[in-house]
């Protein structure tokens, strides 16, 4: 069945997540309209000179009137504060949405601030790259990535197919659960390798014995796919692991204690160990691969695409 689009997209924000919706809204001509607003002009004008918007606006409330489908595409602190400020402004019937990478907290900051009538739908694509601002976003940032819907109790389950819809004619597979479940299953798979990522590039950074040409010129190696993980938006990073905490803070003690146990086949020479441990982690990868997330192909880092890391 043929996507029945939008009247009117209001994209919050104008990073890589919403400027790579405005793409997809585009390529598949998802909206009539999109409407725009971003905190700082410079962005502003920006995104109206790559096309992002129809209408841009300097403040969220006058963004979001008249739209049916409002999608917060900013870092999740500020989101309690861009819902106190659209809420009265959104019409009976409007989908109300997110991208961000937590979801309890979503639900928290944003519930309160959601009229009667509107429906407030979490969600979470999970694709990204290391960039970031207006000009960073590309159409099929989301084709063949997972996007995650966390509704909450009493959601219209029309809209929820809506949204659903409007996910996959993006490019997306989605897939439905709490947000409990979300927040504790991206700790793992999104949020701790970040946090392992800043942490080892900023150990590299701090060894007075290694120089700082010595880190860049033999990069070549597991580092530099550390550092370009590393160079992600250090704000929105900044949010989410002081919204999610509980959830990191239990996958850090479970890598923790993994961590140690590598330790001690190390320092007592467990070949044995080591192996079967690296054969098991060896295989996730494949099953990755298997699941179309990724591919097989090398590029060294000299594929010279914008497609990168998923969130």
């Amino acid at each position: 069945m043929p996507f029945e689009p939008f009247n009117k997209v209001a994209l919050i924000g104008l990073g890589l997540i919403g400027s790579s919706l405005s793409h997809a809204i585009r390529r598949g001509k998802l909206a009539k309209s999109i409407s725009g607003h971003a905190r700082s002009a410079e962005t502003r004008a920006r995104a109206m000179e790559l096309g992002l918007a129809d209408e841009m606006h300097d403040t969220a409330a006058d963004a979001v009137k008249g739209a049916d489908l409002v999608i917060l595409c900013t870092p999740v602190g500020t989101y309690a504060a861009l819902a106190g400020e659209i809420g009265p402004h959104l019409e009976a019937g409007t989908i109300l949405t997110d991208v961000g990478s937590v979801k309890k907290c979503v639900i928290k900051d944003v519930g309160p601030h959601v009229p009667a009538g509107v429906h407030f739908i979490p969600g979470h694509p999970i694709a990204g790259t290391e960039h970031s601002g207006p000009e960073s976003g590309f159409a099929s940032l989301f084709d063949n990535r997972w996007s995650i819907l966390t509704p909450v109790e009493g959601t219209d389950p029309a809209a929820v197919e809506r949204l659903r819809a409007f996910w996959e004619a993006c490019g997306s597979n989605v897939d439905i659960m709490d947000a409990d479940h979300h927040d504790l299953v991206l700790a793992i798979v999104s949020h701790l390798p970040h946090l392992i990522a800043y942490n080892i590039v900023g150990t590299a950074a701090d060894l007075e014995e290694v120089t700082k040409s010595e880190v860049i010129k033999y990069s070549a190696g597991g580092f530099r796919d550390f550092t370009r993980i590393a160079a992600s938006d250090p704000v929105m990073w900044r949010d989410v692991f002081l919204t999610n905490k509980d959830a990191v803070l239990e996958m850090l003690g479970r890598f923790s204690e993994d961590l140690s146990a590598l330790q001690r086949a190390i320092r007592w020479g467990d070949g044995e160990m080591l192996q079967e441990f690296f054969t098991r982690t060896r295989s996730i990868r494949k099953g990755i691969i298997e699941a179309g997330q990724d591919t097989a192909k090398p590029d060294f880092g000299r594929g010279g695409g914008k497609e990168g890391a998923a969130d």
